[in-house]
């Protein structure tokens, strides 16, 4: 008798469990969904606010940016996918100060990690919300990402 009973209760904890996962799988069946149709609708897509894409340095209509070239960033990077090529340069009160002559960004190597951004002063850099980043040749994912020509903003007393 003791193997009928055990053999019955196990029988009814199953198809109680069955009815568990039929009614989470009929109750998703009916709810709204929220899949994208990429590509189709890359036009109308918008990425959230705290979305980490690419990494850029906002330039004003000036050509100028906040980078000083202090190299936090490129410090704080843990794999190295940033590189800060910078000179001194002799201003005109005859101080030694740096100037950012290229700044190097190698997205194929970056994790999104946002510690650079946390790390830099002066908010130089900062993430896009650009998502298409693949390519057939890893050299186009080092990207310079001041303009050529451009400068430090000058601040505004």
């Amino acid at each position: 008798m003791k193997n009928k009973n055990n053999y019955f209760g196990i029988l009814f904890q199953g198809l109680s469990s069955l009815g568990v996962g039929l009614k989470t799988t009929m109750k998703e069946f009916f709810t709204k969904k929220i899949t994208e149709q990429y590509p189709e609708n890359r036009n109308e897509l918008q990425m959230f606010d705290r979305f980490r894409g690419a990494l850029t340095m906002p330039h004003n209509a000036d050509n100028e940016h906040h980078c000083i070239a202090c190299g936090l960033c490129q410090n704080a990077c843990p794999n190295g996918s940033i590189r800060v090529v910078s000179e001194m340069v002799e201003t005109e009160d005859g101080k030694k100060k740096k100037q950012l002559l290229r700044y190097e960004y190698n997205l194929g190597s970056c994790m999104f990690c946002q510690l650079c951004t946390n790390a830099c002063p002066h908010d130089a850099i900062q993430f896009s919300n650009e998502f298409e980043s693949a390519v057939f040749d890893r050299n186009k994912l080092i990207r310079t990402l001041n303009n050529p020509g451009s400068k430090v903003a000058t601040k505004k007393s």
